[in-house]
């Protein structure tokens, strides 16, 4: 999903990041191999490349270690010529500091991912998921009798987002801009749902997934708290997990979670028990975020608890273009 050309034009669209591809392949042959990057020019996190902003994931597009390793030198020399700050990938598999030289990339974050089985019965699937937080929940927002609407309508755009900056608001993070999810129904098409949970006609939770061949991409997922005891969530995307098994998908990718949210890491390990490691690499670059990086984090989320809910999304419009 995060190498498509939808992706990428929606990056482009939203944040004004310029799309490169490196490959080994000559101009007059076919392409072989490819690393898919971001060229992200802002003045107040600096020049750099990455693979890919605001992607949970983006592996090489490479069968041989070797041509990686090549695609890896070339682009720490190009680092000192564009006068890039960093270069940061985000492969799904891959261990890029083990098979380099000793000034080559280095963990910069590490993150868990959940991925979904769902090859087999549907009543295995829902089986497999915990019983307490999950299914029993699921249970409860049937019995409380929600309707789900799913598309990519105005409206059901419109019921998300407001949902979004009120998740965002009480979590005390700037939501992203409403032109991305805009530009992402743009350019993704069928590939996208937006599935809408309602309690007495008004919209108490909603989820944002993507598709791409026979995996289902759970990407974004927010709520109205005063509802929280009706399970809309895990139903929402119960919802989803049932139409996805059921038009041929195999896998349900949950997406990443920092290993310090400790309240999503629990939420996802009740459908996925065994999450994979997830690690983002930079060069040149720390092992992993020190005192500084901690401290700047905190400083930042202190300043926008005291920041007014209405003001966020504006910060968000801001902000945004320069973090990807």
């Amino acid at each position: 999903m995060f190498h498509t050309v939808g992706w990428l034009k929606a990056l482009q669209r939203t944040y004004g990041y310029e799309p490169v591809v490196y490959t080994t392949s000559s101009p007059t042959s076919d392409l072989k191999d490819a690393v898919v990057f971001c060229r992200v020019n802002s003045w107040l996190t600096g020049r750099r490349l990455v693979s890919l902003p605001f992607s949970d994931h983006c592996d090489p597009l490479c069968d041989s270690v070797e041509n990686e390793e090549f695609l890896n030198n070339y682009l720490q020399t190009e680092l000192v010529r564009q006068k890039w700050k960093y270069i940061e990938t985000r492969p799904k598999t891959g261990n890029l500091g083990r098979r380099g030289e000793p000034s080559s990339f280095l963990p910069a974050a590490n993150y868990f991912l959940h991925t979904l089985d769902l090859r087999g019965d549907l009543k295995d699937v829902f089986q497999s998921l915990d019983n307490d937080s999950v299914r029993r929940r699921i249970q409860r927002a049937e019995r409380a009798g929600l309707i789900e609407r799913c598309g990519r309508s105005d409206d059901l755009l419109s019921s998300f987002y407001d949902l979004f900056v009120m998740t965002r608001s009480r979590h005390h993070i700037p939501p992203s801009p409403y032109s991305w999810f805009r530009n992402l129904i743009h350019f993704q098409g069928d590939a996208l749902e937006i599935r809408v949970a309602y309690y007495d006609e008004k919209p108490i939770a909603a989820i944002v997934t993507l598709r791409f061949r026979d995996t289902v991409y759970y990407k974004y997922g927010c709520s109205d708290a005063r509802f929280n005891r009706l399970g809309a969530m895990p139903w929402l995307l119960w919802r989803a997990i049932e139409a996805a098994v059921l038009s041929g998908a195999v896998e349900f990718d949950m997406g990443r979670t920092e290993e310090g949210n400790t309240g999503l890491l629990e939420f996802k390990n009740h459908w996925v028990s065994q999450p994979t490691q997830l690690t983002y690499w930079k060069f040149p670059g720390p092992l992993v975020h020190g005192p500084a990086e901690d401290w700047k984090l905190k400083m930042g989320k202190r300043v926008f608890e005291h920041m007014p809910c209405r003001l966020l999304p504006i910060v968000g419009r801001l902000l945004y273009a320069h973090i990807g």
